[in-house]
């Protein structure tokens, strides 16, 4: 990282115990401390570029948090303040104390819940929105269906959205894609990542890929455009689409929206 520092963001996340997820939220001030130093050290970078809460804690009042990562970049040891799956009032409180820069939850074709409230609330208050799992992790390339066997660790094993059964019923998207993707030439990926790019010029979607070409691919979205009548045509065939099961599994969920 130390040669390219200048060239990249350095994103980070402080709010697990441990940071662990399966030990629960900490987002106590001096866990943020601790998160931090040990971020900055393991980075080899004096500072972080954004630093971002992974959930919002019930246990410590969001203006704690927003007070301490505040300090921080008083202290030059962070540059911007992020949240990531919050709802309208944790960011409107956090706000107020420290200024959100980005907020990353997830949005896509298949889940479209933050247009509802989060995407009005940012552009009211110029937040960035950073949407992760924008291919509906890898479903929308159109590389899974019914019949897919997914690692015995991957967690979509335990995703109500990709039973077998919502697979099957959740085609209907895959193949809204598809058809426009066969018209433009491009991919499934790259339409969906396009259509993000398409909703607000503030929308900075992050795919995630262990390979060189679906990341080459990835990048390939941006000289994808998309027409006011591809974007009513998408539009107006993903909502004759009812996707079907939850995102995330009963015990997740709690920790969504808050």
């Amino acid at each position: 990282m130390e040669p390219f520092r200048e060239k990249v963001v350095i994103a980070t996340k402080f709010g697990f115990k441990e940071g662990k997820p399966a030990l629960g939220l900490d987002s106590r001030p001096e866990r943020i401390r601790e998160t931090t130093e040990a971020g900055l050290k393991r980075l080899r970078t004096d500072v972080i570029d954004l630093l971002y809460q992974h959930r919002v804690d019930p246990n410590v009042p969001i203006e704690e948090v927003a007070g301490t990562v505040k300090e921080l970049i008083a202290e030059g040891k962070v540059k911007h303040f992020g949240m990531s799956e919050a709802g309208v009032q944790s960011i409107r409180r956090a706000h107020a104390v420290q200024p959100v820069a980005a907020l990353q939850s997830e949005y896509s074709l298949w889940w479209r819940e933050p247009e509802q409230e989060i995407l009005p609330l940012l552009e009211e208050l110029g937040i960035g929105f950073v949407p992760f799992s924008p291919l509906g992790k890898g479903f929308l390339t159109g590389a899974i269906n019914e019949s897919t066997k997914f690692d015995s660790t991957d967690f979509r094993n335990v995703v109500p959205r990709f039973t077998a059964e919502n697979r099957k019923a959740n085609q209907g998207v895959v193949e809204v894609l598809s058809g426009r993707a066969a018209e433009k030439g491009v991919t499934n990926a790259q339409i969906a990542l396009a259509w993000l790019l398409a909703q607000k010029p503030w929308i900075v979607p992050i795919p995630g890929t262990t390979k060189l070409h679906r990341l080459e691919e990835n990048l390939g979205a941006a000289n994808v455009e998309l027409t006011a009548d591809d974007l009513r045509t998408i539009e107006a065939a993903v909502s004759g689409v009812e996707v079907r099961g939850a995102r995330y599994p009963a015990q997740l969920q709690q920790h969504l929206g808050r």
